[in-house]
């Protein structure tokens, strides 16, 4: 099984490319090669293979990135589980089930007016899955530069102390935590949780 991501960017039409661009690319770049493991295509459209215990995670950074940076951006991401059937040198040309189901979460995207969807081919651990997405987006969606940017730092470092983390954004501890607890983290964290847990226990 592998996961499969299908996004793009919310606003990107107003924002020029090289202020969002450039960390996109740094941020997949360290998840694999391009462009056998992602694509930028389209101007504003990405595909990206993975592991899937990594998928969940991987689309919530993406979101606090994107959400992060000075300008008013965001990420539709469509996240697809399965097997993939044959593998190219360019994951936009490779195919399986897990793409079938990363396409089937994007055009979801688009009909819900929502910004992050997960399909498996199981319903009902989708069906729960995705409500649980929806409640937790009513959360994500709002979150704040300052708040997203907490969070992406919080996600990337797990192991960091708060205070260790703070002082490299020049503030206090006190003031990172309340950043987080703005952003509802330990729901965040939970939700993530469940995820691995519905979704990893089959692997």
């Amino acid at each position: 099984m592998i996961a499969v991501l299908t996004a793009d960017i919310v606003n990107s039409a107003a924002t020029p490319a090289g202020h969002w661009l450039d960390p996109l690319k740094a941020f997949l770049k360290s998840l694999g090669s391009s462009p056998a493991d992602w694509e930028i295509y389209r101007g504003d459209e990405l595909q990206l293979r993975l592991a899937p215990e990594a998928a969940l995670m991987c689309a919530v950074r993406l979101k606090a990135l994107l959400k992060s940076l000075p300008e008013d951006l965001d990420i539709r991401i469509g996240i697809g589980l399965g097997e993939e059937d044959y593998r190219s040198e360019r994951v936009s040309e490779s195919n399986g089930a897990a793409y079938r189901n990363s396409g089937r979460s994007f055009e979801a995207l688009r009909a819900g007016k929502i910004r992050m969807w997960v399909t498996s081919g199981r319903p009902e651990e989708d069906r729960t899955m995705n409500l649980m997405l929806k409640l937790g987006l009513q959360i994500m969606d709002g979150w704040s530069r300052l708040s997203a940017e907490s969070v992406l730092m919080s996600l990337e470092r797990p192991d960091a102390p708060q205070e260790t983390l703070a002082l490299e954004l020049g503030i206090r501890q006190s003031a990172f935590s309340q950043r987080l607890a703005r952003a509802r983290f330990d729901l965040i964290q939970d939700l993530l949780s469940y995820y691995k847990q519905v979704y990893m226990q089959q692997l």
